[in-house]
This record gives structure tokens, sequence and C-alpha cells, in this order.
């Protein structure tokens, strides 16, 4: 279910209408997500796809962490 569904289908918003900064939103999640393979869901640390975000960081001199 994306956000219009949900507003669709239960008349309100996934999110707040007025949010604050510094504090966390958890939208509304779907009834069926895209999920990994077990073994790759293991490797990846999460089995749903829309929660696999690797880092690929940097240091403050631009290097690779």
């Amino acid at each position: 279910m994306i956000n219009s569904d949900v507003m669709q289908e239960y008349g309100i918003s996934p999110l707040p209408k007025d949010t604050v900064d510094g504090m966390a939103y958890v939208p509304f999640q779907s009834h069926s997500p895209a999920t990994y393979h077990p073994i790759q869901g293991f490797e990846n640390g999460t089995m749903f796809k829309s929660l696999n975000k690797p880092f690929f960081g940097k240091d403050c001199d631009g290097d690779t962490v």
C-alpha cells in the first residue's frame, strides 16, 4: 500500500500534518512489501528490500571509511 492508498482507504495521512524537527516518524507500511530470499536477507541484514540502505561513508578528509 503506498501513501495515496492509505489516504484513500483510511482517510488519513501516513505522516502527521505538522512534523517536529528531530522527531522520528514511521509512515504506514505496505501489506506485502518486497522481500529478499532468506540467505540474501541475512547477508543484507534485512529481509525487506526497502530497508536495505547500505552505508558508503567517507571521513572528514574524503577518504572512504
